[in-house]
């Protein structure tokens, strides 16, 4: 969850605010229990009735590193407190007014809210009861965003190779990503992580990895594209990258594989796999965050969801629309986190439902594919990309289905069966996806995310463009 700033703002009038102080602190206890019960850490800046106090109170809740900045009106406020508030904040910064008639908590909220207007100061205005869920839920909308985009302000990115098979869509601007959302690209060739790889120091960490592999999933061995010794090579370069992002600190990457490492190597289906996932043959681990095709675009809009929920991302190619039964297969190569198999914390139900199978002819390296049909369940889909060089963040919500049997093999076997497969249908006509989507990836988390892929999109300054039927 977020930390978040809470300052109240009063009347100026000391008798007017002596009045009004056990009603707001008492609107604001009640507010700042609520926040706490929805996991929120909140950071209180007490109660402001003077110019001094509206400028000392902001600073001291900035300089306790929340994410997000929430003035509450529980009564008429004297504008001005906001706005030297206001400028004391360099962060996101929240309105949010009680709606109890006994006090004019609406107007000042208005009132400040119109000048800060003025000046051109960004914000958002929320209002209802302190313990309303829906207003609960809203706040922590905002402030999940805001964390997020918080966390991706001084992040690096790790891209290993350049651009893989002419996508220019996986290519981004070093200068742009710094500009807009503040995160550095740090650049390194993929013979680093074949120079680990084979080094022979990950061997017998790579062994138990296999066997951790073979005891959980189904591995489907055929002596020739998929042999114990190419799958310990995959899980050398799933170490190695873990490797270089903590040495050189990078907080997700991207790997190109294509088609040096899929021709010369391995795939680096696994490694990507793993790295996406919330742990391995070691038990739990962070998330890192990793894009096939070393798809910069991509990789950006899997962190920012990651950032906003905490759970792994889906990345896939658009691959297929069946139109007699209005879903999407959404299917790329091996890169499908395990996790997303059963979405379960426990590797062993996931693992249960993958299959390692022999990489296929685009891939002469061998190696294996992890291969899994994603679980069902609300999803919200997303992908930043560019139109004339600007970004634009494009969003709809779909539902992921999964069929019996005989059904999800018939489906699997018109495109490629030995790759993951997620089974999408879009909140979106399949005529307005295919003439407007801006890349051939696409990106999913679980759940309605889009309040805050919305407050995102808008902290970051890019436009949203949001699908729906």
């Amino acid at each position: 969850m977020a930390r978040i700033g809470l300052i109240a703002v009063s009347d100026g009038r000391e008798h007017v605010h002596r009045r009004n102080t056990g009603f707001i602190q008492s609107k604001m206890d009640a507010f700042a229990a609520a926040l706490a019960a929805a996991g929120h850490e909140v950071v209180a800046g007490g109660l402001v009735a003077a110019n001094t106090t509206a400028t000392t109170a902001a600073r001291s809740v900035a300089a306790a590193g929340v994410e997000l900045t929430v003035l509450y009106y529980a009564v008429w406020a004297f504008p001005q407190f906001t706005m030297l508030a206001a400028d004391a904040t360099p962060g996101p910064l929240l309105l949010v007014a009680s709606t109890d008639p006994a006090e004019p908590g609406l107007v000042g909220m208005l009132a400040a809210g119109g000048a800060l207007d003025q000046i051109g100061r960004a914000h958002t205005r929320l209002w209802g009861a302190p313990g309303d869920a829906g207003l609960i839920e809203d706040v922590g909308a905002q402030a999940r965003a805001a964390a997020a985009v918080a966390a991706l302000h001084g992040s690096t990115f790790g891209r290993f190779g350049g651009r893989p098979m002419g996508m220019n869509t996986a290519v981004a601007n070093t200068d742009q990503w710094m500009r807009t959302f503040g995160v550095d690209v740090e650049e390194i060739d993929q013979y680093e992580l074949v120079r680990r790889a084979e080094s022979g120091d990950l061997a017998k960490e790579a062994g138990r990895g296999r066997e951790w592999l073979e005891r959980y999933a189904t591995v489907h061995y055929d002596g020739d594209r998929l042999t114990p010794e190419l799958l310990e090579r995959q899980l050398r370069l799933y170490l190695a990258v873990r490797d270089v992002a903590a040495e050189r600190h990078l907080d997700f990457s991207g790997i190109k594989a294509q088609p040096e490492l899929t021709e010369h190597f391995a795939t680096a289906d696994v490694a990507e796999a793993l790295l996406n996932d919330p742990y391995d043959w070691n038990g739990p681990k962070p998330v890192h965050v990793t894009a096939t095709e070393a798809d910069m675009d991509g990789a950006l809009t899997m962190q920012l969801l990651h950032l906003i929920t905490g759970t792994p991302v889906l990345f896939a190619d658009v691959r297929h629309y069946h139109p007699d039964r209005d879903v999407w297969d959404l299917c790329n190569s091996g890169q499908h986190a395990t996790w997303f198999a059963a979405r379960s914390d426990d590797p062993a139900e996931n693992l249960a439902k993958v299959h390692l199978y022999p990489e296929v002819f685009f891939f002469p390296a061998g190696g294996a594919s992890v291969q899994h049909i994603a679980a069902p369940g609300e999803m919200t889909l997303a992908r930043l990309s560019r139109l004339d060089g600007e970004y634009r963040l494009q969003l709809m919500l779909g539902e992921f289905e999964r069929f019996d049997e005989s059904t999800t093999a018939e489906l699997v076997s018109r495109s490629t069966p030995e790759w993951p497969h997620a089974f999408a249908r879009l909140d979106v006509p399949a005529a307005t996806f295919l003439s407007g989507f801006g890349a051939n990836h696409v990106h999913a988390v679980p759940g309605d995310r889009r309040r805050e892929v919305r407050v995102a999109a808008a902290r970051i300054g890019v436009r949203l463009e949001e699908w729906r039927r």
